[in-house]
């Protein structure tokens, strides 16, 4: 199994910044891509940004040049600097993680979810 535990989540007006952080734990061989999602209320869940592999990275179009993500491989941890906040950027934020066990299955795990606010 293999868990993750979310932080950084919060109020913050528009223009602002918000660090948000994913630690993984567990049976952990590997790490194939970490990454986080958001959903906003009436929407699907959508792709904010990942890391894959070696390094390779996306990002939805939306928050390019806004956010970045980044990771500490030593600690399993994977994190979204987001700055210039929108309210359209008002989202439950979710990280992900996808890779291998110590008893060589796949994993996909989900983090319990963050909210992110951005409102006057």
């Amino acid at each position: 199994q293999v868990q993750l535990v979310e932080s950084g989540g919060g109020l913050v007006q528009p223009g602002g910044s918000l660090r948000l952080s994913c630690a993984a734990s567990g049976s952990i061989k590997s790490i194939n891509a970490m990454g986080w999602y958001r959903q906003a209320p009436g929407k699907q869940r959508e792709l904010v940004a990942n890391i894959i592999g070696g390094g390779f990275i996306n990002y939805a179009d939306s928050v390019k040049g806004r956010f970045a993500i980044s990771r500490d491989n030593a600690k399993n941890t994977v994190y979204l600097q987001m700055n210039s906040l929108k309210p359209e950027d008002t989202a439950v934020y979710y990280c992900n993680v996808r890779g291998v066990t110590t008893i060589r299955t796949n994993y996909d795990s989900w983090g319990q979810g963050t909210q992110v606010t951005v409102s006057s």
